[in-house]
């Protein structure tokens, strides 16, 4: 896996992934998911435990860069283990510890609950251009 130049100012970031539309990525461009078990408002994360090992809590950063999304939209949670977590639109972030490539989607639909975010905090559900629905755009 990538790993982020440890200089790097920690950032998300809002990218057109070719067949999903606009979603958000971390300093790694790595995809962020938020899960339908989660509360937006208000916030909470119910990921603990062996699940918050499989998707790997985003952590909140008071220095964060943020691009293409309304910074207004970012926020934090304080998790059961007294850690904070990053949150958009209150919803709760994570990365899917088996997307080891920026891009990867592999934790799409994910016992459905788990969906990559949107900018606005909106859950991603399906391809926006079926024709691109792999790399070879069959």
């Amino acid at each position: 896996m990538p790993k982020a130049d440890p200089n790097e100012k920690p950032a998300i970031h809002a990218v057109r992934a070719f067949d999903l539309g606009t979603l958000v990525v971390d300093t790694e461009g790595l995809t962020l998911y938020r899960s339908d078990k989660d509360t937006a408002s208000p916030p909470k994360s119910n990921c603990q435990g062996n699940c918050a090992q499989v998707w790997i809590p985003a952590r909140a950063n008071d220095d964060l860069d943020v691009t293409g999304m309304d910074k207004a939209l970012i926020g934090r949670v304080t998790r059961t283990d007294g850690s904070d977590q990053l949150t958009l639109a209150g919803w709760p972030l994570y990365r899917y510890v088996k997307d080891e490539m920026p891009g990867e989607t592999g934790g799409m639909g994910a016992d459905q609950v788990w969906y990559p975010i949107a900018p606005d905090g909106k859950k991603i559900t399906t391809t926006v251009d079926a024709r691109q629905a792999n790399a070879l755009g069959f």
